[in-house]
């Protein structure tokens, strides 16, 4: 949990200014509960791979966009990592969030159906730090 918080904490990504912001009946196919696996990338980090469950909501805050609550479970319990701010590109199935802090890091995921895989990306070079596979959960 430490280490996705440290990265959350130490991230920030710059969102293409032209990108198409979520609808609310595009964003339908990515709302819900999604639960997988988070790969770290990088080796001799501080990274730790990771059982994970995000909680895609629209954000109350900000119509149109996205919220990820992620959580890592760890002996069976959940544990809350964080928040991403998202913005969802139904046409390109392209879900694309951040942290919204002073490290930039980019997280990207492709929805196809029920399953959703993803990377995080960290800069300053763009470093590629974790993978993700998640399948949506039946609700």
């Amino acid at each position: 949990m430490r280490t996705l918080l440290i990265v959350l904490v130490v991230a920030v990504t710059c969102l293409p200014g032209g990108a198409q912001t979520a609808q609310a009946p595009d964003a339908r196919e990515v709302l819900g509960t999604w639960e997988g696996e988070s790969k770290c990338t990088v080796p001799n980090s501080p990274c730790r791979d990771e059982h994970v469950i995000y909680r895609i909501a629209e954000d109350q805050r900000s119509p149109g966009r996205l919220t990820i609550d992620a959580d890592k479970v760890v002996n069976g319990k959940n544990e809350y990592m964080g928040r991403l701010e998202c913005e969802y590109r139904a046409t390109d199935k392209l879900l694309r969030c951040t942290a919204h802090t002073p490290r930039h890091d980019d997280w990207q995921f492709t929805v196809s159906g029920d399953s959703m895989t993803g990377t995080l990306t960290v800069d300053p070079d763009k470093t590629l730090y974790r993978r993700i596979s998640v399948q949506k959960k039946k609700s």
